[in-house]
């Protein structure tokens, strides 16, 4: 069984810098995306019903790019690491590669984003 998530306005469910376990699906809701440069987050994106987030730290198990919140009340799927794992064994090798050459191409466009 999955765990649901709810979130408040305001409510982070990442925290730019910290270690991933778990990316989410975004059931109902909008989120914001923020960077932060010195003392200020901007805002770079939105996040709403039906997209994923956190998935780049997730597969990479890089630390979080960017911080996400609530804008609104918000439901969401938790996927932990190791169910999403278990899955990912039943495929095959290159179908990992694939995902790992696409995290390194969006990692590398998304170190090109100006706040």
């Amino acid at each position: 069984m999955a765990d649901i998530i709810k979130l408040g306005p305001n409510e982070y469910v990442i925290r730019e810098g910290d270690a991933s376990d778990s990316m989410y699906y975004v059931q109902s809701g909008t989120l914001c995306v923020l960077k932060r440069k010195g003392d200020i987050d901007s805002q770079i994106g939105t996040i709403i019903a039906g997209e994923l987030v956190g998935e780049m730290s997730f597969l990479d198990q890089n630390p979080r790019s960017a911080s996400v919140k609530a804008m609104t009340e918000c439901e969401l799927i938790e996927i932990p690491h190791e169910k999403f794992q278990s899955l990912m064994d039943s495929h095959p090798k290159w179908f990992r590669s694939l995902i790992n050459t696409l995290l390194e191409r969006l990692r590398k466009a998304n170190s090109r984003i100006r706040v």
